[in-house]
Parts: C-alpha cells; sequence; structure tokens
C-alpha cells in the first residue's frame, strides 16, 4: 500500500475559514482514494479466484521481536514437550529377529547383568526368490499320460503372484514407468523383459474389470444417490475422457471417448451390453419429443431385447429409422431400459453439476454449484458486494438445516425450510443479476 501524501502543515495565522475547509476537503479526498484503492486491490483478487487464479499472498508480521513476560515464560516451563505424550514409534511394529550385542570391553568378574537396552532398526530385505515346480509326468498301463498341474494363481506366466502385484502397484499406484521398472527389477537379479512387464501390465486382467463392474452394480443397487462427474483426460495416447459414478461407500471411474448421455447409460449397465426396448424406454422416448411416427414403429414390438450394439442399430434401420437424432433418441430410451433392467432403482438421484449428458431418472445439482454460480458474479459496488455474501450466508445456512433436518426429521421442521428456501430465493436486492 503507497504511504498517504503529506499535507504540509500551514502556520495558524494562515488557516482562514477557506482554507481550513479545503484541508478538510483534501482529508476527505485521501481517505476515499485509499479506500477505492483497497476496493480494487479485493476486486482483482476476486477476479483471480474466478479465473482459477491464486489471490496475492498477504505477509503476517512476524513474532521475532515479540518479547516474552516473567509469566509467559512461568507458565511455558509448566507444560509438557510438545509430542511426549505420542505412542512410541516401535511400540506395534514386528520384531523379525533379535541381535545381541556385548560391550566392547570385557565386563568384569562379579559384574551384575541389567537387562537391555532396546534399540530397534527398520530395514528391508528385497531379493529373488525362484521357484522350480517339478510336475510330475507318468504313463498308466493304458498309455494315457497324467502330469501335475501349476497353481491356478501363476496364470500362464513364469513370474509369481508376488512379483505381478508389486509390478502393478508400482505402475498404477506410484507412477513409476516401464523403463524404470525394467531397470530396477534388473538389478534386483529379475530376468524380465520390457514386452514381458507391458503384457503383465496389460494382459489377462478381465477379473479386475468384472470386480470393478460388479462394485459399480452393487453401489447403484444399495445407493439412493449418486454423484457424477467427467472431466478431459489422455488415454492411449487420444483426447478422451474420464468419468466418475460414487458417493460416501464406493467410488467408479471409466475412462472412454465420449461423454454424451449415451456415454453415461452405457457406463450406469455395469458392464453388460445389452439393449431392452420397454415400457420405460418408450415412455422416456416420448418424453424427448420422439415424433409420433417412429414412436408408433418401436411400440409395436415393445419388450423385445437385443444382445449388443449392432444387433439393435440393425433393428433400427429394419425400421427405417435413419435420423441421427431419432436413432439417439431411440439409443437413449433402450439403453436406460437397460439399466433398470438390471436393477437400478428408478428412484436414484443424480447429483452432478447440471451438464445435460447426466439429465437421467431424478437429476439434482450438486450444492456446491448452485452456490458457485452467485460465488461468480462480479459486485458493481459495496452495496452489491454485501449482498451476494448475505445471499450465500443464507444458502449455508439453509444447507446446515437440511443436513440437521436429515439426522431428525420432523414435520415443524420441514415447514420452516420451506419456508426458509422460499424466502432466500424470491427476496428482491438491488443487484438485478443476482435476483
Amino acid at each position: 500500500m503507497k504511504k498517504r501524501p503529506l499535507i504540509p502543515d500551514i502556520p495558524e495565522q494562515d488557516q482562514t475559514p477557506l482554507v481550513k475547509t479545503l484541508l478538510a476537503f483534501i482529508e476527505q479526498l485521501v481517505e476515499q482514494v485509499q479506500q477505492q484503492a483497497e476496493e480494487i486491490v479485493l476486486l482483482k483478487d476476486e477476479i483471480n479466484i474466478l479465473k482459477g487464479e491464486r489471490k496475492r499472498p498477504t505477509f503476517k508480521p512476524s513474532k521475532l521481536d515479540k518479547q516474552t513476560d516473567a509469566k509467559t515464560a512461568s507458565n511455558r516451563s509448566d507444560k509438557k514437550r510438545p509430542g511426549s505424550n505420542k505412542r512410541k514409534k516401535t511400540q506395534k511394529l514386528s520384531i523379525h529377529g533379535d541381535k545381541v550385542i556385548e560391550p566392547d570391553e570385557p565386563v568384569p568378574p562379579g559384574s551384575r547383568f541389567k537387562g537391555y537396552r532396546e534399540f530397534t532398526v527398520q530395514d528391508l530385505n528385497i531379493s529373488p526368490h525362484n521357484t522350480r515346480y517339478r510336475l510330475e509326468h507318468w504313463l498308466t498301463p493304458d498309455n494315457k499320460t497324467l502330469t501335475g498341474q501349476l497353481p491356478c494363481e501363476l496364470g500362464r506366466h513364469h513370474f509369481g503372484p508376488q512379483l505381478v502385484s508389486y509390478i502393478l502397484y508400482q505402475y498404477h499406484h506410484c507412477q513409476t514407468t516401464q523403463p524404470l521398472l525394467l531397470e530396477q527389477l534388473r538389478e534386483w537379479g529379475v530376468d524380465i523383459s520390457s514386452g514381458q512387464i507391458n503384457r503383465l501390465l496389460m494382459a489377462e486382467k478381465e477379473a479386475f474389470h468384472d470386480e470393478k463392474d460388479a462394485l459399480l452394480q452393487a453401489g447403484l443397487k444399495a445407493s439412493s444417490y449418486v454423484t457424477v462427474d467427467d472431466s478431459g483426460a489422455r488415454h492411449q495416447g487420444k483426447t478422451g475422457y474420464v468419468t466418475h459414478i460414487g458417493n460416501d461407500f464406493f467410488g467408479w471411474f471409466k475412462s472412454t471417448a465420449s461423454k454424451s448421455r449415451i456415454n453415461f447409460l452405457m457406463l450406469l449397465r455395469a458392464g453388460h451390453e445389452d439393449y431392452h426396448l420397454s415400457e420405460a424406454a418408450l415412455i422416456d422416448m416420448k418424453c424427448k419429443k420422439l415424433p409420433a411416427q417412429p414412436l408408433a414403429t418401436l411400440r409395436q414390438p415393445s419388450g423385445k431385447w437385443f444382445a449388443n450394439e449392432i444387433s439393435w442399430y440393425d433393428f433400427l434401420d429394419s425400421l427405417s429409422i435413419h435420423s441421427p437424432q431419432h436413432q439417439r433418441i431411440a439409443t437413449e430410451g433402450a439403453l436406460l431400459g437397460s439399466v433398470l433392467h438390471h436393477g437400478l432403482c428408478e428412484d436414484l438421484v443424480i447429483v452432478s453439476d447440471d451438464a445435460g449428458q447426466f439429465n437421467i431418472l431424478l437429476h439434482a445439482l450438486c450444492w456446491i454449484h448452485t452456490e458457485r454460480l452467485i460465488h461468480k458474479m462480479l459486485p458493481l459496488n459495496e452495496t452489491h458486494r454485501q449482498e451476494i455474501a448475505q445471499v450465500r450466508g443464507q444458502i449455508w445456512e439453509l444447507y446446515a438445516e437440511l443436513k440437521a433436518y436429515k439426522t431428525t426429521p420432523g414435520n415443524a421442521q420441514q415447514d420452516s425450510i420451506s419456508k426458509q428456501f422460499d424466502d432466500i430465493f424470491t427476496q428482491q436486492t438491488s443487484y438485478a443479476t443476482l435476483n
């Protein structure tokens, strides 16, 4: 902040009424300029935050020059050292071996043994462990061969489950690249190639995909609501999107090349690939303004089931439904029919950032995104700023009331919250955009 300009001293005998008036006017102007400069700084910080940038840092005064009186010093001496109540770091460690160390000097005769002073050292032992499986091979009297079989966890490669899990963990969780993994494993004495590492990372992972699809299906069946979102992400060298579906109990992610409503409905099928032309599907098509003629054509074979995408689009072509818009509406309806057929509740609430692709079933707007629309407004004056702050405070107070109502619902609270909602969103302020 710039220093306040100095007004030269004027002798008392020279301060006429006009001079005194001018001095008071100048003093008032200086205060207004300083106040406006502070408001400009705050506005710039707010604009930077809205643009995703950081505001200017605020520096707190140093505390090094503050003197400590005798009373404060005596109070500090009575307190325990910070961290003295913490548990011992080695209290829950598993001890894998003990080593007794004798004193460097010989123990004189007549000395008494006073026990041990323990000093725990944590270390890591990494070494290759190779197992040779000798599969017995027998020839029976009737010329049949009997051969021992490898354990199922080994699969068809020459690497054990511990090594495979380590490679998967390092690559996917620790973001270790394949060249670094190759260099590390070879330094430890593991005979492996870059192609084998890539195969262990990419091939034969159907069990993980099945588990992920089962997680989504179970989460959707057991949940009354889910939050969803998607964002841009590179996948296999191409620009795509990653979609998240979850709530407080589970989280599920999927990378795709699109973020359309069709793509979202495909994800909700949780691994299934079928299409259902059910009554719910036809109702969805009618709500989305599918023309009467193609709707009537689709209604005739109502209840039909299609195994995959190819058979579904072949069916649409057989009915002469070639318009891209009509195909899109019909496909969204058939996908919704499939989702409901596989157990998704029709009362499931989809909470999102108001993106159109998530507008299915009961669509709700995320509370954060609702309030953010008000937070992003740029006030034109101090009155607007105060009104925005007041409305934002009222919204979060309403949110707190809703959370309390969720814990202990009651009719009296319900009426109060409804009235509070109406009062907030029907009030009139001097800021037209806020209204």
